[in-house]
């Protein structure tokens, strides 16, 4: 680091020797701490600090967050230099973000902000009609979270702000945990979400992150397109996502199983808000377990669907997270009728869809079936994926004819 640019007061912090600047000039949006000179000066930079990140040679690359606590000790924030982040700043990546949502849907229920892929890295924000919820994951969003909450209010009107603190992102950024209502009044009751004819209940303060996840929606269309008639398995099920996509689709049963029970009480009533109370029923439990215990019980169904937690966050548990994936894999593929489909869906980063794939497939055959995969799904198109960083396509959803 070191002296501030000529170009304006911000301070400077400068790439090693030898780092390939090339990389993050064609896009990629971050500097990791073993690129970056780190001396006694950029050490002490606050968490949040905006400052210019130029290469070996002094030349500017970009305006950058700095965080010294971080592993990603850099996260390009505008590739103008000169840029000043401010309300008017974070308005304009509102408002661009909101304009792309409003083309893809007719109504006011998605991931309005999708952090480095809309332009604000770390940040997201769902949006429940007139409400919506904001995860700030990185410290130089958190620090300026009152500008993003008054343009957020300028550009969307929502009537509710709520930040929710909670998740293992903060706190590798070295953030507090505490949640906060940010702009008007928290919602007295679960909001009701409507997404592929399905009604879903969301609780954007005690829910998980931000009450639902919009990521599955068109992995969920697809399975409520082939589940006309259906018995329908859901496992890892959270508020319902497959199986009340599921009976929308026309299914004969859903079976949500789910180690929540708050989520599985949610589930339900978004169930009797769709008139489908007679075709449901949840089973909490541990999802090896459950499955384990329907094994036993020589339950079949026509679909089953598993949409677990990420098991490997991150490289050090990619190998366990595999062998998890592959144990899943082993034992739903029993619980599938001859004919029948089998979705596996994987949330982790760190695993990519060719080590998924591998595991799911080695677990259908070590339960002697042979698979057909008939269609790979994604994150919908409200989670952009920035091309330049393999993380931002975290979501696979792998459809299987067995």
């Amino acid at each position: 680091m070191t002296a501030p640019s000529l170009a304006s007061d911000r301070p400077v912090i400068r790439l090693r020797p030898k780092t390939d600047a090339r990389r993050i000039r064609h896009g990629f949006p971050w500097a990791y701490a073993n690129e970056v000179v780190t001396d006694r000066r950029t050490k002490a930079l606050a968490p949040g600090t905006i400052a210019e990140l130029q290469d070996e040679n002094r030349a500017p690359i970009a305006l950058v967050a700095v965080n010294p606590l971080s592993k990603i000790i850099a996260r390009v924030i505008d590739r103008d230099v000169q840029a000043t982040v401010d309300t008017a700043w974070f308005a304009t990546r509102l408002t661009r973000a909101l304009a792309l949502r409003e083309r893809l849907f007719d109504a006011p229920f998605y991931r309005l902000i999708h952090a480095e892929a809309d332009g604000l890295p770390g940040v997201v924000i769902d949006r429940f009609g007139d409400t919506c919820v904001t995860q700030p994951n990185a410290a130089w969003a958190d620090t300026r979270i009152d500008m993003l909450r008054d343009a957020l209010v300028d550009v969307v009107g929502c009537n509710t702000l709520i930040k929710n603190a909670s998740g293992r992102a903060r706190d590798l950024e070295g953030l507090d945990d505490v949640s906060a209502v940010l702009h008007g009044t928290a919602p007295d009751a679960p909001l009701h979400v409507p997404m592929n004819g399905a009604t879903y209940l969301a609780d954007v303060t005690g829910g998980q992150k931000t009450g639902l996840f919009f990521d599955q929606r068109p992995n969920h269309a697809f399975a409520a397109n082939m589940a006309r008639d259906a018995r329908v398995l859901d496992v890892f099920s959270h508020v319902g996502g497959f199986g009340l996509a599921a009976l929308a689709g026309g299914a004969a049963s859903a079976l949500c199983v789910d180690g929540s029970a708050p989520a599985l009480d949610l589930a339900g009533q978004g169930a009797a808000a769709m008139g489908a109370q007679d075709r449901f029923d949840t089973r909490q439990g541990d999802a090896f377990d459950v499955l384990t215990a329907l094994g036993d019980e020589g339950a079949t169904f026509d679909m089953v669907i598993c949409d677990p937690p990420a098991f490997a966050p991150a490289k050090p548990a990619l190998e366990a997270g595999l062998r998890a994936y592959e144990r899943i894999a082993r034992l739903a593929t029993p619980l599938v009728a001859p004919g029948g489909i089998l979705v596996l869906c994987s949330c982790s980063h760190a695993a990519d869809l060719t080590r998924f794939r591998t595991a799911c497939v080695r677990g259908i055959g070590r339960a002697g079936r042979a698979p057909a995969l008939i269609h790979t799904g994604f994150a919908g198109p409200d989670h952009p994926l920035l091309p330049q960083l393999a993380e931002s396509g975290y979501l696979k959803a792998l459809f299987f004819r067995l």
